[in-house]
C-alpha cells in the first residue's frame, strides 16, 4: 500500500521552496501518492510570475546569496520553476491556497498550468486527514 505524503509549502524563500519540492519529488519517486498545498507566502512558488522572482536567503548578506546560488548552479540543481513542473509531470497533485490567492490579488489564471485551487470545504478531509505523513516548509 502506497504511503501518502501532504507537503505544505508557506514561505517564498527559494532555499525553503526548493527543500520542500525536492522532497517531495524524493517521496513521490520512492513510491508515495504526494499532494502539496501552497499557502502564505509560499503560494507565489506556483504563481508563474513570482517563482521566477524567488530570493535565496533574503536574510543574509548578498555574498552569501549569491555564493549559495551559485554552488547550486555548479551542481546542476533544477530550478523551482522545473522542479514543480517534474513534479506535476510525475503525478503529484499541487494546489494553492485561495484565502492566499485572494489577499495578494492573483487570479487562476496566473498559476502555473497544473496547480488547482484547493476547495476549502474537502482539502483537509480528502488529503491531510488521509496522509500518513504531513510535512512543512
Amino acid at each position: 500500500m502506497k504511503k501518502k505524503v501532504t507537503v505544505f509549502i508557506f514561505n517564498e524563500e527559494l532555499c525553503q521552496v526548493f527543500n520542500g519540492l525536492m522532497t517531495a519529488l524524493s517521496l513521490l519517486r520512492e513510491g508515495a501518492e504526494v499532494v502539496l498545498f501552497f499557502g502564505s507566502r509560499g503560494i507565489k512558488a506556483v504563481h508563474k510570475k513570482y517563482i521566477k522572482e524567488l530570493k535565496c536567503l533574503p536574510d543574509m548578506p548578498k555574498e552569501v546569496q549569491e555564493r549559495t546560488l551559485k554552488r547550486m548552479e555548479e551542481l546542476g540543481l533544477p530550478s523551482a520553476e522545473e522542479l514543480v513542473t517534474m513534479l506535476l509531470m510525475e503525478g503529484a497533485l499541487l494546489f494553492a491556497c485561495p484565502l492566499n490567492r485572494d489577499v495578494f490579488e492573483f487570479k487562476d489564471e496566473d498559476f502555473i498550468e497544473g496547480v488547482k485551487i484547493a476547495d476549502p470545504t474537502t482539502f483537509y478531509s480528502d488529503f491531510v486527514l488521509k496522509s500518513d505523513f504531513v510535512l512543512c516548509f
